[in-house]
Formats: structure tokens, sequence, C-alpha cells
């Protein structure tokens, strides 16, 4: 979907708009060790840049993405780095908070032998875990959009 905003249009894989835009995802994937050593801060900043340019026309709207990565291309040294980063950006919890950060964040460590998801990366004390994902956007959504239609009783 393509959605114009503050920053430039954008395309994002879904979003949800009965009324203007209200809701925004996209995911984002880095395939090789190659990719996530060299493209991981590229990918940042399309995140930052993706929700400010949701945020700075729509501020109600809900910004997620899910970054997406196979196990074997996560180092420990980059990936540190990923999720501390990731974890600075996915805390947007109030229309007043920064455009640039996202409501939810999902990073996914996929083992390509099996399609299991990692249990330990990110940690499950993370927020960025695949389990909270539907969760932090429940919370981001109800409290905005709540009584409105298509949502009034």
């Amino acid at each position: 979907m393509r959605i114009i905003g503050g920053v430039r249009p954008q395309n994002f894989d879904v979003g949800y708009r009965p009324d203007g835009l209200r809701f925004a995802f996209d995911s984002k994937t880095l395939n090789d060790t190659k990719s996530v050593g060299k493209n991981w801060q590229n990918m940042v900043n399309d995140l930052a840049t993706e929700a400010t340019t949701v945020h700075s026309r729509f501020p109600h709207a809900i910004v997620a993405f899910m970054v997406i990565i196979p196990y074997p291309c996560f180092s420990s040294t980059v990936g540190s780095a990923i999720i501390e980063t990731l974890e600075r950006l996915a805390r947007r919890s109030g229309v007043d908070g920064p455009p640039y950060m996202a409501e939810s964040i999902a990073l996914t460590i996929w083992k390509p032998e099996d399609g299991s998801i990692s249990p330990d990366i990110p940690s499950p004390a993370s927020p960025l875990r695949l389990e909270r994902f539907s969760e932090q956007i429940e919370a981001a959504y109800v409290p905005r959009y709540k009584g409105l239609p298509p949502h009034a009783l």
C-alpha cells in the first residue's frame, strides 16, 4: 500500500485506513551474513524514515515493523547492536511520542534448517519478541480508536 506521508511517498506491506491511515506495517529482511553486516544500519534508517513519514502526517497511526534474519547470518557482534537499536526505536507509546519511533517492532531470527524461530534471540524479556508484537499493536490501537467506526458499539 502506498502512503503519502510527511517526508515522502512510501510503500508498506499492509495499511488500514477506514477514515485516514490508522495502521501501517512493513517487513524487512536481511538474508545473508554480508547483507546483515553491510546493510543493517541502512535498514534502521529506513525504519525511522518510514515511521516519520507516517507519524508526521498521521500522528495517531500505529506503525509496526517486522525484521526477519536467518539465524546463521546473525552474529553476536552485530546482533547486539541491532537488538539495542531496534529496542530504542520500538518505544512510541503515545501520539506525542517521537515520530521516528514505531509502536511495535518484532525481530525474528529463524533457523533455515527447520523454519523454527529462535527462542533466545532476542532474549525472552525483549520487547522485540514476536510473541509480544500483536499485544503491543493492540495496546496502542485500542486507546486511540476504541469507539470510533467501524469499532463503535
